[in-house]
């Protein structure tokens, strides 16, 4: 069985956003381990600069890589990595599950993305759109989409 682990930057406030997790969360756990991992995200005041915004970056990442399942492969989402159709991200999760070492994590950052040491760790590199959405959103479509390639997976009816 697939572990999967999302190591997510900041927490889920809204509660539609956490709601919708925990229905994927417990839809997903039918088909693979899965657990959300969330790391604080760091303070920054109104108008920070470039470096207080690296700063702020490369702590994250400290945290982030302190969550990452070991051993297992590391999925970044960043805004410059590879866009996948629903199919193609079935077979992701099924390569996966089908090599030596089946546990993935996936790797949402802040509103400010991610330091770029995260992505270079990443064995792969994730865009969800090249439209931008609010870190909380990605981390439910990202569910979502996990939950749509365990279906294509199975043979299931959800994804049409």
């Amino acid at each position: 069985m697939l572990h999967i682990r999302l190591v997510c930057v900041g927490k889920l406030r809204e509660k539609h956003f956490a709601d919708a997790a925990k229905e994927y969360l417990k839809r997903l756990s039918g088909s693979c381990k899965i657990e959300m991992e969330e790391v604080p995200e760091a303070r920054l005041p109104q108008n920070p600069s470039a470096a207080e915004i690296d700063a702020a970056l490369k702590a994250e990442a400290a945290a982030i890589e302190s969550r990452l399942i070991p051993g297992g492969a590391v999925i970044a989402l960043c805004i410059e990595g590879e866009q996948l159709d629903s199919a193609a991200f079935s077979r992701l999760l099924e390569a996966a599950m089908a090599s030596g070492r089946p546990k993935m994590s996936f790797v949402i950052g802040s509103s400010y993305g991610l330091h770029e040491s995260v992505k270079k760790r990443a064995d792969t590199r994730l865009s969800m759109s090249r439209m931008t959405f609010p870190h909380q959103l990605a981390r439910i479509m990202l569910l979502e989409q996990l939950y749509r390639g365990f279906s294509i997976i199975e043979g299931g009816k959800y994804h049409k």
